[in-house]
């Protein structure tokens, strides 16, 4: 761990800025925000019109000046100005107020794994510009892993999978530390993205955007196991005719076409348990992988990497939220170190 234990004691809110979800937790108080990294701008005024939830359902629904815009890609900051305005606005003029009383504010953000430089930078910058005095950087591999109630700190090899919208980072941890650990470039947009792009191909079917989540349509009733049903009904756009059109989608060809992407996750897999040492191996044959992340609620993706690695493999009680409750709880002193005192046994 980059940061030690008594140091995020002392902070007092801790962020978690994903590519789909902010999630804010204040000492004291918990989880306070949980919503969509999403803004809508004015163009003309610059005025920023909604924020959350109420921005993402605006995507692909507005006229030519809203704009609506993701600050965050990939667990990076990519627009420093829109996420701390976002931000303001997720919090409320309460909970800053109660912020700004703090003489010396210190936050906590979660970061990816082997983040480069610019994007620690942009995550340091857009919680100084909230008034933070100091900010520190945590893994988010180490703070899901805590979040989920794995025993980091033991010398004992626990397997964790951060399952995001943009990245999928798979690590393996002992003794407080990344032992080895792989950033892969695809996540549930990228799902998304490859069931899209089949019934756009197969089907000449357009999907609206973010009204509806096209996985959850194309798979409903668990549709990426085999004992899923066999079809299932869609509703879009024809593509050459632009009106609307419904057609029976055969759930095995979408099986085929999710498979793809996940294809890179299991090589991700591959990579780590060859880069492992041995021992370490022997431990996570019976301990399995922890799958944390809103992506690992995929229907059926479990299953697959059982399958893949022959390894048991878990989902986190509460998936989504398993970084930033980590990272509470450290703020909040609920984790301790484990403590090696060799010039006592000395004695």
């Amino acid at each position: 761990m980059s940061v030690s234990l008594d140091q995020l004691r002392r902070c007092h809110v801790a962020v978690d800025l994903g590519a789909a979800r902010t999630r804010v937790f204040v000492k004291g108080a918990g989880l306070v925000v949980d919503e969509p990294s999403v803004a809508a701008v004015n163009t003309r005024t610059g005025a920023l019109i909604a924020v959350g939830a109420l921005a993402e359902k605006m995507t692909g629904r507005t006229p030519d000046y809203i704009r609506v815009m993701r600050p965050v890609s990939g667990g990076t900051v990519v627009d420093i100005e829109m996420a701390q305005r976002m931000l303001r606005h997720l919090l409320g003029e309460k909970l800053r107020r109660q912020l700004r009383r703090k003489p010396r504010l210190r936050a906590a953000a979660c970061t990816p794994h082997e983040a480069d430089p610019l994007a620690q930078r942009a995550a340091v910058e857009t919680l100084v510009g909230l008034g933070a005095r100091r900010v520190e950087l945590v893994d988010t591999l180490i703070a899901a892993a805590v979040g989920c109630g794995l025993p980091v700190e033991q010398p004992t090899a626990t397997m964790i999978m951060v399952c995001g919208a943009a990245t999928t980072q798979v690590a393996v941890l002992s003794l407080g530390s990344i032992v080895t650990a792989e950033r892969i470039p695809v996540g549930g947009d990228a799902i998304d993205h490859a069931v899209i792009q089949h019934l756009r191909h197969q089907h000449e079917l357009m999907l609206p955007s973010q009204s509806v989540r096209p996985l959850q349509l194309a798979l409903s009733g668990n549709g990426l196991t085999l004992q899923g049903p066999t079809s299932t009904e869609i509703h879009g756009r024809d593509v050459a005719t632009g009106l609307a059109r419904s057609v029976q989608v055969d759930t095995a060809a979408v099986r085929d076409a999710i498979h793809t992407p996940l294809t890179a996750v299991l090589d991700g897999i591959g990579k780590i348990l060859r880069d492992c040492p041995p021992d370490l191996v022997a431990d996570l044959a019976d301990r399995g992988i922890m799958m944390v992340g809103g992506s690992a609620l995929l229907p059926g993706l479990d299953q697959m990497l059982r399958d893949a690695t022959g390894m048991p493999v878990h989902i986190a009680e509460r998936p989504d939220v398993c970084a930033i409750l980590g990272l509470g709880s450290m703020l909040e002193g609920r984790i301790q170190p484990m403590i090696l005192d060799p010039l006592a046994e000395a004695e």
